[in-house]
């Protein structure tokens, strides 16, 4: 019987999840879904918001909603690193939390950078403007 993974969702401050006996994990990447088996080379993979599902003999199908992040496999060790995630709940509630929270932070985030990215550039035109005179 093949070693199975020891799988560690981990959040900027906490460990949502430490399981160990996991038996195979399917992420959602920039790629498109993404399975893994505890026999499987070393990877890393960018994360996209989704639904991360992993299987135990004694938990069954779990399904967690994920952020977006990185996930790292290193023998049976896997890491994923996202900033938010959400578990105990069914599948549809799941998918409407990637819907509604994870993806609309990201629009946010987009919009916030845009702004930022305008009061830098008019800074730069205001201090190349002093610096001339």
């Amino acid at each position: 019987m093949p070693e199975l993974m020891h799988l560690q969702i981990l959040l900027p401050f906490t460990v949502f999840a430490d399981k160990h006996g996991v038996q195979s994990m399917v992420v959602d990447t920039r790629e498109g879904l993404y399975g893994l088996l505890p026999q499987r080379l070393d990877c890393v993979a960018a994360l996209e918001p989704g639904i991360l599902a992993y299987t135990t003999e004694a938990d069954g199908e779990v399904f967690i909603a994920v952020d977006e992040g990185i996930l790292v496999k290193a023998g049976q060790e896997v890491r994923v690193s996202v900033r938010n995630a959400q578990g105990d709940a069914d599948l549809g509630k799941l998918y409407a939390a990637v819907k509604e929270e994870f993806l609309n932070l990201d629009e946010r985030e987009r919009e916030l950078r845009a702004a930022l990215a305008k009061l830098e550039s008019g800074f730069i035109r205001r201090l190349s403007g002093i610096q001339q005179t």
